[in-house]
């Protein structure tokens, strides 16, 4: 079960951290995210555990969930990727 940091006003979530969720969502490895949005392993993992801390979760596949779930925000919908294709294409 998924248990929601709801107790106290939540930590917004930078566009940054978006276009991680999404990829995450899309089933990304650390080394994939990186890849993509220009940014280390290392840095990936870092907008992971700041992610889990924020939403409340365990897991790092929880992370696309929980996002949903506090946000009303689906991160595999075109209308949320639309933010990540733009800035690939710079």
């Amino acid at each position: 079960m998924i248990d929601l940091a709801t107790r106290r006003e939540p930590a917004p979530i930078t566009e940054r951290q978006r276009e991680v969720v999404l990829l995450l969502a899309a089933g990304c490895s650390n080394e994939e995210v990186g890849e993509r949005l220009g940014i280390s392993p290392r840095t990936a993992k870092a907008h992971c555990d700041v992610l889990r801390q924020k939403l409340g979760v365990r897991r790092r596949r929880q992370i696309p969930i929980a996002y949903r779930l506090l946000t009303g925000e689906d991160p595999l919908s075109p209308e949320f990727g639309w933010a990540l294709a733009k800035r690939s294409r710079r």
